[in-house]
Parts: structure tokens; C-alpha cells; sequence
């Protein structure tokens, strides 16, 4: 049994006949407003009809978006994703989303209430926080389609703009000898060496113990990841992380030479918590990425003329130039620590047209220079 009552133009209450609360004996109705024509209204009493006969009817729920979310955050979420990750959700979400359509009833969201706040993230120019939102957002939603919550996920279909890809800052050769003698008289100049000539992701040098590095090679075995002001040491970001770098023999000296400077502050110092790190405070402590970023990296680039990048491009900086040179990209994707050779050629592809000319110089030197 169903009901169709016009509220007005192109307004209309569909009321249906769910049956009885088998508690309190009460009649149950689906109540929904529909915007369009009577014949919409019609089409919806046959689809609920359809899901009450197949058994597919979910009831309405009259949680709102933001009480799902903050359910969805502590049961599905934090337990399986990294404390990094999970304050990540639960900014973007309390950020860009709840404040925004929090307050609608989880049935009644559609996929144009959600359009349109990715359509104004996008609009101020928050491309890749809008890109990452969306992917939140669809995953919390389709855990409430498993949880029977909803009969279909709304942010499922959600179309933005595709991110352009960001152009990479990396240093060229003269550039990174001039970094690595303006690195000398710098308090951190060492990891900046060592970030350069290994590749290694900041968080992974930053990670390192003394333990880690035997006859001259350093072995990636975890990572520094700092959320706020908690510190954590964890596994390397993909199995392929895990690996051995041989190190120049330069930067192997410089280690040694450094270590002994460790081990002399170490034991002049009051009070140090010997964590065996590789680089760390006067204290013992892990660094802040962050901090070494801003309180020395950057003055040190300005300082010396430099580009303006990031600590992470001195790993960009590695690659470019050992394609540039010529080395495998199979031996380049190794020392990355990649997932896939496909993302070093990928990553790295403003590079290949170089390394296209240098095999055709090869080739011609193989097959057209040959004394007769």
C-alpha cells in the first residue's frame, strides 16, 4: 500500500506501507519526498517494492553523516591503518566534509550533495586534498553498504577534475656538487649527502641505526614516521623498501669520521638516550623532518644559490642523475626501493628521451663505425 501526496510543484510525499513493529505493534511507513515528476514518484514505490520483495529493503537510517563517520573512524578505520594514516582520514573528513553535509541523514545523501562539495573543494584550488577526501569518503560509505547500512554507495560515481601532475624539483649536476660542498660547514650537511647519493626516502634516513650499516652498505629496515608529537619507528613503506645501498666510499668516511663526533658528544653529555640512531638531537632523540627542513636545508639552498626543493627531491635528484648517466633503470628502481621498475620509468620518464639517444649513439657506434 502506498501513498502519493503532492506538496507542491514538482514536490511529492511517497508514504509505503512497511508493515508492523513486531514490538510495539506500530504501522511502519517509508516516508521520501521526491523532486520531479509524479511519474519519478511512481518509479520509486517500484524499485522499494522490488527490494521488499527480492529481501535487498535496507530501513532508513536517521544517523547522520557525521555520527556514521565518527563510528566508521574508530571501528573500521583505526584499527587497520597507521596512526599517520588515520589522523590523515580524520582531518581531511572533519575539515572538508562533516562541516559541510555532516548533518544530513546518511539515507538521504545523494551523489549531487557530495558533487557539489567536491565541486567547491576544487574551486579553491585544493586539488589533491580533494582527490584524497574523495577516496576517504567513498571507502567509509562502501563499509556502510557492507554494514547494510545503505543500499548503494553515493560517493561510488563522484567525477573531479584530474590532479595535474606535479613537476619535479630536482637539481642538476653542477647543482648537487655545489649542495654537497656547501653541505660540509652544515650541522645536518651529512644526511643531506646521504639522502643524495643513496636515494633514500627522508623518513628512511632518518630511521637509521649504526647497526644497520656493515662493510660499507646501509640496509633499509624501518622508517621514521612522526605524527604530531608521537614518534614511531615502523616497517619500510612496501616489501621492495627493504634493501641494501652500497655507499660511496665518500659518504663512508664522512659516516665514520661523524660517528666518532657522535660517540665523543655522547659521553660528555648529561643526559642522552642512546637509541643507536644514526642521526639524532644532542639528546639521543629521533629528529623532526620538519624542523631539519626549515632550520637547515632551506637557509643552506638559499645560502648557496640553490633551487628551492624539498628534502624528499634529493631522492628525485639520486634518480634523475644515475638515468641520466646511463644505469639501468632496473638498478635505479632497486636502490628506490620501488615497488615496480613500471613506477621508476614512470616517476622518472622526462628522463628516458636522453637515455633514447644515448642507445641510438650506441647503436650507431655498434653497427656504422666499424673500420673497413
Amino acid at each position: 500500500m502506498a501513498q502519493i501526496i503532492n506538496r507542491g510543484k514538482n514536490i511529492w510525499l511517497v508514504r509505503i506501507y512497511m508493515g508492523k513493529d513486531s514490538t510495539t505493534g506500530k504501522k511502519i511507513f517509508n516516508n521520501k519526498t521526491i523532486y520531479g515528476t509524479k511519474k519519478d514518484a511512481n518509479t520509486y514505490i517500484t524499485d522499494v517494492s522490488h527490494q521488499v520483495n527480492t529481501g535487498t529493503y535496507i530501513q532508513p537510517s536517521k544517523q547522520t553523516l557525521t555520527e556514521y563517520l565518527n563510528n566508521w573512524l574508530d571501528t573500521a578505520a583505526k584499527p587497520r591503518v597507521s596512526l599517520k594514516t588515520f589522523v590523515g582520514y580524520d582531518n581531511m573528513l572533519r575539515t572538508h566534509i562533516m562541516p559541510v553535509i555532516g548533518h544530513y541523514q546518511l539515507a538521504q545523501l545523494t551523489p549531487l550533495d557530495i558533487q557539489k562539495v567536491f565541486n567547491a573543494m576544487q574551486a579553491r584550488g585544493l586539488t589533491r586534498s580533494t582527490e584524497y577526501t574523495r577516496t576517504v569518503l567513498r571507502n567509509a560509505l562502501q563499509q556502510a553498504v557492507k554494514w547494510g547500512m545503505l543500499p548503494r554507495n553515493p560517493a561510488q560515481d563522484i567525477e573531479i577534475a584530474p590532479r595535474r601532475k606535479r613537476e619535479m624539483s630536482v637539481l642538476t649536476k653542477d647543482e648537487a656538487i655545489k649542495l654537497l660542498e656547501a653541505s660540509k660547514d652544515n650541522k645536518w650537511g651529512l644526511l643531506f649527502e646521504l639522502l643524495l647519493v643513496t636515494g633514500l626516502r627522508p623518513g628512511e634516513a632518518l630511521g637509521l641505526k649504526w647497526g644497520d650499516i656493515v662493510d660499507g652498505k646501509i640496509s633499509i629496515q624501518r622508517t621514521l614516521v612522526r605524527v604530531k608529537d608521537t614518534c614511531e619507528l615502523k616497517e619500510p613503506k612496501t616489501p621492495r623498501s627493504r634493501r641494501v645501498v652500497p655507499l660511496p666510499s665518500s659518504t663512508g668516511k664522512a659516516l665514520l669520521i661523524y660517528r666518532k663526533q657522535q660517540i665523543e658528544k655522547r659521553l660528555a653529555a648529561t643526559q642522552y638516550n642512546n637509541m643507536d640512531m644514526i642521526f639524532a638531537s644532542d639528546t639521543g632523540e629521533p629528529l623532526y623532518e620538519e624542523h631539519i627542513l626549515k632550520r637547515f636545508f632551506r637557509p643552506l639552498l638559499e645560502k648557496a644559490g640553490l633551487p628551492k626543493i624539498r628534502l624528499y627531491d634529493l631522492r628525485h635528484t639520486c634518480a634523475t642523475l644515475l638515468l641520466a648517466a646511463g644505469t639501468n633503470p632496473k638498478i635505479v628502481s632497486e636502490r628506490l626501493g620501488h615497488a615496480s621498475i613500471i613506477l621508476t620509468l614512470d616517476t622518472y620518464s622526462h628522463v628516458l628521451p636522453d637515455m633514447q639517444q644515448g642507445a641510438t649513439d650506441i647503436l650507431e657506434r655498434v653497427l656504422y663505425s666499424q673500420e673497413i
